[in-house]
């Protein structure tokens, strides 16, 4: 890989009661899903081709294989940890795993468990143990049930090694999709809540990958970050796509030009530039060209008038003037 990727399995675990449990889970490959597990028969759903194909290879097919007896194991031993810490139900689990790996080959690994929205324990894979996260009777238990030869032992195989693997087979067979690169497309525009501000938005969309860099530049300088300058989080579009904007709130007719700048992968070393161009002087530069054009008509027909009579009586000629005058201000 020539980028650093992060795989990462989030699994959300609903207890109802001590007969029951509702099991969910997506997998990452950065900000791409890859597959999702299915709740309702635990079957596991791929949103790729390529997807499947990694996930046949190496110890990855051979989890994927075994996946529901996993998860079977895994409900038994929560409902059986609850019962002794005498937790309430219902309550959730949350599971967060998964592994970074970098474009030396160098890797780094977490494991982190919580419960209804706290954290509980996580897993150090540096010092091959688990670090409670509370001080409670519940991360005690969990912590001392999971703390044994066996299990850490293939916790840190499937984390150190079965991580980049899959992460490496990801990469391979879905590379196409990976490395695609869609250009933003971007528009400014002006909202105007109050007399005496104006609001220049920025929106930019259709763009992938993620990471985009948006700044307002005042007469060519960036603008700083303040209170004045707002840019919303990065959304993703029903295309696999992204979008965001950057709000600058200026005074209006400030004398000052504004321009939003927008840098991403796919425009290589170029920029997108897009001026914010005052349109409130378009109706009086309408109007002027408006008041040209009557002007001219009424010298017109003025002339025409004059040419027609000018061997003719003076009230001839005053009576076209007047008429042309007439059709100025009509």
């Amino acid at each position: 890989t020539t980028q650093t990727q992060v795989f990462q399995l989030l699994q959300t675990s609903s207890f109802t009661n001590i007969s029951s449990a509702e099991v969910s889970g997506v997998a990452f490959l950065g900000d791409v899903p890859i597959y999702t597990l299915d709740p309702a028969n635990w079957s596991i759903h791929f949103h790729r081709p390529w997807a499947s194909q990694a996930a046949a290879e190496g110890d990855i097919g051979k989890i994927k294989s075994h996946s529901k007896l996993f998860l079977r194991s895994m409900v038994r031993f929560v409902h059986e940890t609850a019962q002794q810490a005498q937790l309430d139900y219902p309550f959730v689990v949350q599971v967060r795993v998964g592994c970074v790996l970098y474009p030396n080959r160098t890797s780094w690994s977490f494991m982190d468990v919580g419960v209804s929205g706290r954290d509980l324990i996580t897993f150090e894979m540096e010092r091959q143990r688990w670090k409670p996260q509370q001080s409670s009777l519940l991360a005690e238990l969990v912590s001392k049930s999971l703390t044994n030869k066996a299990i850490i032992g293939l916790l840190e195989h499937l984390l150190s090694i079965s991580c980049q693997s899959h992460i490496l087979s990801l990469c391979r067979y879905g590379r196409a999709d990976l490395e695609r690169q869609v250009p933003p497309v971007a528009v400014v525009f002006a909202r105007t809540p109050s007399p005496a501000q104006l609001l220049l938005v920025c929106r930019v969309t259709g763009f992938y990958p993620r990471p985009i860099s948006v700044a307002w530049l005042r007469d060519g300088q960036e603008v700083p970050p303040g209170p004045a300058l707002s840019t919303s989080a990065i959304l993703p579009n029903a295309d696999l796509t992204y979008q965001l904007r950057s709000i600058l709130a200026v005074t209006p007719h400030d004398g000052h030009s504004y321009a939003c700048r927008v840098r991403h992968r796919s425009l290589g070393s170029r920029s997108l530039l897009i001026p914010w161009e005052n349109h409130s002087a378009a109706p009086t530069v309408g109007i002027a060209i408006v008041v040209l054009v009557l002007v001219a008509t009424a010298s017109a027909v003025g002339f025409w008038w004059w040419k027609r009579s000018h061997s003719g009586s003076s009230a001839d000629l005053t009576l076209g003037i007047v008429l042309g005058q007439d059709l100025l201000h009509s």
